[in-house]
């Protein structure tokens, strides 16, 4: 009788694991399916987000600005841009006006990122 209460509770198990998972995909699709949508009707709003910023000349100014997903993500790549660029990057928070998970124009620039 225990070898099936065993099975039984791995069954059980299986079956909340793939529950969770089909939850949590269910969740990320939604969001994605979301920036979508807004992306091909070209909604634009206000948000802050983290963004890695690239100035080129003297003074410096502002040439690019790439959205990232978060702030060691934004590092990261900062880090590799320049090892290979000689133009001058910084991540910051700033208050963007966004379209999908593009940003469009920075309003302001809130606190550099080290």
């Amino acid at each position: 009788m225990s070898k099936i209460k065993f099975i039984f509770y791995l069954i059980l198990a299986f079956i909340a694991y793939k529950g969770f998972v089909a939850f949590k995909n269910f969740e990320i699709g939604v969001e994605n399916r979301v920036v979508e949508i807004e992306e091909k009707a070209g909604l634009e709003r206000e948000d802050e987000v983290i963004g890695l910023m690239m100035y080129l000349g003297n003074p410096p100014e502002l040439t690019e600005h790439l959205f990232t997903e978060n702030r060691s993500k934004c590092l990261e790549m900062k880090q590799i841009a320049e090892e290979s660029s000689f133009a001058y990057y910084e991540c910051a928070r700033v208050n963007a006006v966004i379209s999908g998970k593009k940003i469009v124009s920075i309003i302001e620039e809130l606190e550099v990122i080290q």
